[in-house]
Formats: structure tokens, C-alpha cells, sequence
């Protein structure tokens, strides 16, 4: 202990002239700390396990507990087994499944080619057409305005609507070009003295080295599209076509019988309100592909944001 107290001195300098942030916190401090840290995770885990709890237990058992149970007693997988044989939360998961892997692959492909002809500085037009994408995430377009455009396109009650108005999103553009300017520029005029084009260059170095930078903004991707579910009812008028959001806010919101086959009650703001343990459960079907997806990219988290932030 000594020797190490030692090195401390050497290293930091006496303890009398070190600054306060460098000392050792009080017992009183750290007691503290923990009891913020454990309030903290309660609000977070306490919600997510009443939800899951709820999925988990009967109708009757929620009925008697006022509509929410921590721990079910007899914890059955029924309501799960009834939404997903009814057929609408089947199809509306497959829907969301597809619209989120299609729409991150087209929003990654607008991204990064974007970006990186915008992060090129011999490219004449950059300025100009950094200019425009900056406006439009200053002054957005509003909801109205939106859907003129998405009905003279003609893409009203089709899937684009839900993917090619937001396909580009700016926040996630400057971060993608910050990253591009940021990598050395010896690696490009190496590359071009090989005589490798531009597309060369983006396929064969910049991505490459882009790895984390792009898993981080396709999940930015992947989590906006899964959860979108106000252009669904805006722009898709059949409601068989909507995804597992849209349902899951209809449900919940006016109430639909998920026991069956039933999309029209989607539509009807008359329907009785599903059992609360069939709510509970459509929830959990709708978080959990983001859960299981979240623990494989949180690596690239920290090296991916900050890298592209500093760098812009």
C-alpha cells in the first residue's frame, strides 16, 4: 500500500495539492451513489418486468389485481399463443420486418454515398448541396405538406410511403460524413495514384474502415423504421398492410379482439378493448427483436457516435 501511495505522489503529487475530484469520494458520497444507481434501474427494470408479468398472467388474475401484476402466479404463455395464431400480429410482424430491412438498406445506401461525396472536397457541388440537406433539417416539411408530396408521387397505400420520405435523415448524414472527412487522406491519393476511381475508393478503403460508424447508424436505421407507426395510418389506408407499431398503438389506443382474424377492428374505433395480458403481450413481441439486435451493436456505440461527432 505504501508503494502505491508512493507512485500516487509522483504521479498526481502530494495529496494536500492534488484537486478535489482527484481524491477519494466520502463513505457518505458513494452510499449515495448506490442508492441513486439502484433507484435508477428500479424505474427502468420495474416497468419492464410489470409488462412482462402482465403478458405472462390470465385475464382473471389481472382483472383482480387492477389490471397490472408484478408476479403472476400461474404464469401462462396463452396470450402469446393466441395473438400470434389470430393472424393480424403475424402479419403485421412480418410487415415490420420487412419495411425495416428494406428501409435501413436503402437509408444506409442513400447515407453513405452521400456523405461521402459530400465529405470530398474536390467535388464542385458540396457546398451548395450540404446547404440544401441543412435546410431541410432546419425547416422541416410539416405533416401536411408531406402527404401532398407522398400522394403525387402516387405512393399512397404502398410500403415507399413509409420509407422513401424519410429514407435520408440529416443528423446521421453529418455524422456519417464527419467520419469520412476524418479518415487520412494519404489513404485516398494512395489509392488514386493505384488509378482507383471514386467507387473504388468507397468500396475497397472507406467502407472498410467504416465499420462501426455504419452498424451504428443502421441501427439508428433499423430502430426508427421498427418503431414508426403514425405513417402507417397516415399514408396506408388498408389496415391489413399496417406493421406491428401501428397495430400495437390501434390496440391499445381503441381496442381490437387479436384472438382472430380480425384486421376491420383495426379500423373500428367501436371495438372492445383487448384483455389487458393481450396488450402486455403485443408489446413484448414489438420490443423484443430491437433487445435481441441492441446487445450485438452497442460495441460499436461509443467508437462509432463520438468518432463521426468529433470529426464533422
Amino acid at each position: 500500500m505504501s508503494d502505491r501511495n508512493t507512485l500516487l505522489d509522483k504521479a498526481l503529487g502530494p495529496r494536500e495539492h492534488r484537486p478535489s475530484w482527484m481524491e477519494k469520494p466520502h463513505p457518505l458520497t458513494q452510499a449515495g451513489k448506490a442508492v441513486a444507481l439502484v433507484v435508477i434501474c428500479a424505474l427502468i427494470l420495474v416497468p419492464i418486468l410489470v409488462v412482462v408479468s402482465t403478458s405472462l398472467a390470465s385475464p382473471a388474475e389481472v382483472t383482480a389485481n387492477g389490471g397490472w401484476v408484478l408476479f403472476p402466479t400461474e404464469p401462462t404463455l396463452q396470450a402469446y399463443q393466441d395473438i400470434l395464431s389470430g393472424g393480424t400480429i403475424t402479419r403485421s410482424l412480418a410487415v415490420s420486418v420487412g419495411i425495416t430491412v428494406v428501409g435501413t438498406a436503402v437509408s444506409l445506401f442513400g447515407t453513405i454515398t452521400l456523405a461521402y461525396a459530400l465529405s470530398r472536397e474536390h467535388f464542385s457541388l458540396r457546398k451548395p448541396l450540404l446547404l440544401m440537406v441543412l435546410f431541410t433539417f432546419l425547416f422541416p416539411p410539416g405533416m401536411l405538406p408531406g402527404y401532398l408530396v407522398v400522394k403525387g408521387l402516387g405512393l399512397l397505400d404502398s410500403y415507399w410511403a413509409l420509407i422513401l420520405p424519410v429514407a435520408i435523415n440529416v443528423f446521421n448524414l453529418v455524422i456519417m460524413r464527419g467520419f469520412f472527412q476524418g479518415l487520412p487522406q494519404e489513404l485516398y491519393d494512395a489509392a488514386r495514384i493505384d488509378g482507383a476511381g471514386e467507387l473504388t475508393v468507397l468500396l475497397r478503403i472507406v467502407l472498410p474502415l467504416s465499420k462501426a460508424v455504419i452498424a451504428v447508424i443502421g441501427l439508428f436505421y433499423a430502430v426508427g423504421y421498427w418503431n414508426s407507426f403514425f405513417s402507417a395510418i397516415l399514408y396506408l389506408n388498408d389496415s391489413s398492410k399496417w406493421p406491428l407499431q401501428a397495430v400495437l398503438q390501434t390496440v391499445v389506443t381503441k381496442g381490437a379482439n387479436l384472438g382472430g382474424n380480425t384486421t376491420d377492428a383495426l379500423s373500428d374505433s367501436g371495438a372492445v378493448a383487448a384483455p389487458q395480458t393481450y396488450q402486455m403481450a403485443t408489446v413484448v413481441v414489438a420490443v423484443i427483436p430491437i433487445l435481441i439486435i441492441y446487445p450485438f451493436i452497442q460495441k460499436y456505440f461509443t467508437k462509432g457516435v463520438l468518432t463521426g461527432a468529433i470529426k464533422s
